[in-house]
């Protein structure tokens, strides 16, 4: 299915400055966005075609401003039904994106551009999302928990942000889509390859439901250090990041020092304390990361403000709620075999016979006390179904 058109058609020359742009400099490109920004997409890539720019965006450009794909690059995009997103377009998640530019931190710098393939709009995605990541490597465990939760986070109409790995993040995606619900994947390789090769059939329905998105070119092949690089828009897009499963290294954990670093909420899942698999999540929460444990817990976290409140868990029943202190008294101090007298009661629940009386009386209507022959006793199993 292709992407439709922006709402506002942006300037050809603007595309092709910016698809320029995002082959010339290996992201994160702090000195090249922040010299975009002050002189405007087409200018910028005049000057950088000409080497006439300062020496930190030279250092970041010089390498491979002589290399112009645009046209090819964006005629690839437009072959497989994707298209080039730039911050001139309407579509483009500037609330979201405004973090990067307030850290300082040249790291967490913002995409000149990015490449986008799926109908929805990233803008309206990006208002209500929550990022699920963890370990590839994951247990059968934390499949099962990303895919519970990603798909009542997008039942409840909250978009999956996750980087379309093995293990946890491609269970989210599944989760979500199960839920018939909008997820986004964030590529560290080109919008035109199909990585890992086995999620192939996922991004592409992905694609026809949500988004595929890589600030990357086509073509451009996934190495280590972008899956480092691309774990910074998957917390940018997000409202918070959600580590289901981690190692104590891991690029889940490099996600989730991200969204702290750009304001963003963090919450773990716990695990067995055993499970290597786990450790990190419990060092996010040992330092401060928020536990959680069910899709309404997120929700309340994330959500909005006295809207997505997060109800009491459901608790087991037991036949003695309910019951007044002397009644829990007078209950305890009934046998299951021999039934007793009510003075015997009195001595064993040390309540005096004016108290025992009544208690009795209640226990007996709630079906928890048998008067048998002047005596007292707690209903037999066969009865009552269940133990007393």
């Amino acid at each position: 299915m292709s992407s439709p058109e922006p709402v506002t058609p942006v300037e050809r020359a603007v595309l092709l400055a910016r698809a320029y742009l995002s082959r010339v400099a290996e992201p994160p490109a702090a000195a090249l966005a922040a010299f975009v920004e002050g002189l405007g997409a087409v200018e910028a890539a005049e000057r950088v075609r000409r080497g006439a720019v300062p020496e930190h965006v030279a250092r970041e450009t010089a390498a491979r401003r002589d290399v112009d794909r645009a046209q090819a690059d964006l005629a690839c995009a437009e072959g497989i039904g994707a298209r080039l997103l730039v911050p001139e377009d309407p579509d483009w998640p500037r609330w979201s994106f405004a973090a990067f530019g307030l850290t300082g931190d040249p790291t967490l710098a913002p995409p000149v551009a990015m490449w986008v393939r799926g109908p929805a709009r990233l803008t309206e995605l990006t208002e209500r999302a929550v990022a699920v990541v963890g370990a590839r490597a994951a247990t059968g465990y934390g499949i099962h928990v990303a895919g519970d939760v990603a798909g009542g986070l997008a039942d409840r109409g909250c978009a999956v942000v996750s980087g379309a790995a093995i293990g946890i993040d491609g269970a989210a995606h599944r989760g979500a889509l199960a839920a018939d619900g909008t997820t986004v994947a964030v590529l560290a390789c080109g919008i035109d390859r199909a990585y890992p090769a086995a999620h192939a059939a996922l991004l592409q329905r992905i694609a026809e439901r949500g988004l595929v998105v890589s600030e990357y070119p086509p073509t451009a092949v996934p190495a280590k250090h972008r899956f480092l690089v691309r774990n910074r828009l998957l917390a940018g897009m997000a409202g918070g990041t959600l580590v289901v499963e981690a190692g104590l290294r891991s690029g889940a954990q490099r996600t989730a020092a991200d969204a702290r670093a750009l304001g963003r909420l963090v919450m773990a899942v716990p695990g067995p304390v055993t499970s290597g698999m786990s450790a990190g999540c419990h060092e996010l929460i040992r330092q401060g990361a928020l536990l959680v444990s069910r899709v309404e817990e997120v929700l309340e976290a994330v959500g909005r403000l006295g809207l997505d409140l997060a109800g009491d868990p459901a608790r087991p029943v037991h036949p003695t709620d309910g019951l007044d202190p002397a009644q829990i008294r007078v209950h305890d101090a009934l046998p299951a075999r021999a039934a007793r007298d009510i003075r015997w009661l009195t001595l064993e629940s040390g309540l005096p016979m004016e108290a025992v009386r009544p208690a009795l009386v209640e226990l007996e209507r709630r079906g928890l006390a048998e008067y048998r022959e002047g005596r007292w006793q707690r209903p037999s199993r066969a009865r009552t179904g269940q133990a007393t």
